[in-house]
């Protein structure tokens, strides 16, 4: 391939070079014959994904072979992440490859916009959570149209491969989604060398593939997300099986009065793992996920501080039903881990006082759950289902109008019209249920818009 500048002075375009992901056999002719999307032993998953791998162009000082070479290994270690989430932005449309093919560069961003309409009561927030449906309703905003461009994004990305190294990718992504809805705001931030990552990036107790796809930004409330600054490894091992842990920093949410109690400051990291096994390719497998940390506190009344052990187990699975069609499903309990969840994080539920003793707290239990289906009509068409709950149980009944449990109900179509250009319709269903018997119910009908670059 010519140089960038000579291509520019010779008023050729630049070659766009293409790669299939690991799980295809072949690669694409040097002359442009007949690509890989159309091999009829692929799934529309499988298909889609290398469409969206052929959209990125690479500009490169190389030959055209030390580029498709290359570029079949770096973009595969950008899409084939066992933390990769549905929403998470695709390669940037450009991207620089060095002469050696052993370094690609480039700067991408997403453009993400999301219109709703909330009748039979409106959620005062963007993301559709069950614990923000307001009880009793307010008769001055039971219906509301809004739009919202946080899911707007910029990413950059530098993926290599290295003798001491190994494999090693660096990432930044920011959004659009601090205050206000419109701040920037820190999304991730973290680099990956061989087994090892460090930074800020998602929890290992999440299991983001087992998570069905939704435009609501704020997703199934029975789900654990969340982002840490973390250090951890990961092995795959005997081909099927996957095994990781990490040391992530605290960050408690602890209900103390300051009266009687007194949150005190985390000193010891939450410690998390799992063990994966995975069959037909990698897209089905079955993930049992652990966490543990040290939740500190002071009695004021007894004037010295305690150690609460919290923990969460989580059981997560994908299942290939037919090429088409996959299934999900996610359930979790846990003490002292609610600050991990989607819906009792927006509290403070990781430590509460104790009704039968004063200056005291403990951990109270959480159970929660996700079921999804994906059906592909086309690789280009596909649709999601999510039914999903939050269950919280403290020791005794509060008897007011405390979070008891929240429902969770999605139903989407994506129409990818090209790879870098996606819309979407989404209907949402939620219900949030108090220790008093007081609920209140929420619907919302949202569309999306989305350019990737």
């Amino acid at each position: 391939m010519k140089t960038l500048s000579s291509a520019i002075a010779s008023g050729h375009k630049l070659t766009r070079c293409m790669a299939a992901v690991t799980i295809a056999a072949g690669a694409l002719s040097a002359h442009g014959q007949t690509s890989t999307v159309e091999r009829s032993d692929s799934t529309p998953a499988q298909i889609r994904q290398r469409a969206m791998i052929e959209s990125t162009h690479m500009i490169t000082g190389g030959d055209d072979q030390a580029a498709r070479d290359s570029l079949e290994n770096l973009l595969n270690m950008f899409y084939v992440d066992q933390f990769r989430h549905a929403q998470d932005p695709r390669a940037p449309y450009f991207m620089f490859l060095s002469k050696d093919g052993k370094l690609a560069m480039g700067v991408g961003g997403v453009i993400r916009i999301r219109g709703y309409y909330d009748w039979n009561g409106s959620i005062p927030i963007n993301g559709f959570s069950p614990y923000a449906i307001p009880i009793p309703k307010n008769p001055a905003s039971m219906r509301r149209l809004a739009a919202t461009g946080a899911g707007t994004g910029l990413f950059f990305t530098i993926l290599g491969k290295n003798s001491f190294l190994g494999n090693f990718m660096g990432f930044i992504q920011g959004d659009f989604s601090g205050y206000n809805n419109s701040d920037f705001k820190l999304k991730k931030a973290y680099f990956t060398a061989g087994d090892w990552t460090v930074g800020y990036a998602t929890t290992t107790f999440e299991d983001t593939q087992a998570e069905p796809s939704t435009i609501d930004g704020a997703g199934p409330n029975g789900i654990n997300s969340r982002t840490n600054i973390l250090v951890r490894y990961m092995h795959k091992f005997k081909k099927n099986w996957t095994v990781a842990g990490s040391f992530e920093f605290p960050s408690s949410s602890i209900d103390a009065d300051g009266i009687h109690t007194k949150a005190c400051s985390d000193y010891l990291p939450d410690v998390a793992a799992f063990m994966q096994y995975e069959w037909a390719g990698g897209e089905s497998h079955v993930r049992l996920s652990g966490l543990g940390r040290v939740l500190t506190y002071r009695d004021l009344v007894a004037g010295r501080n305690y150690n609460i052990f919290g923990w969460g187990a989580q059981f997560s699975t994908v299942l290939k039903i037919l090429p088409q069609f996959h299934m999900y499903g996610i359930a979790s309990v846990g003490q002292g881990h609610e600050s991990y969840t989607t819906d009792l994080a927006s509290g403070n539920f990781d430590l509460i006082s104790d009704p039968d003793k004063e200056g005291k707290l403990y951990a109270p239990t959480a159970v929660g759950y996700v079921l999804g289906a994906q059906y592909y009509f086309t690789p280009k068409l596909y649709a999601d289902v999510a039914l999903s709950e939050q269950r919280y149980y403290p020791k005794k009944n509060p008897g007011d109008g405390q979070y008891k449990y929240g429902l969770y109900g999605a139903f989407n179509l994506f129409w990818d019209i090209t790879p870098r250009f996606e819309v979407g319709m989404e209907y949402l269903a939620g219900k949030r249920m108090n220790f008093n018997g007081t609920h209140g119910c929420a619907d919302r009908v949202t569309a999306m818009v989305m350019l990737s670059f």
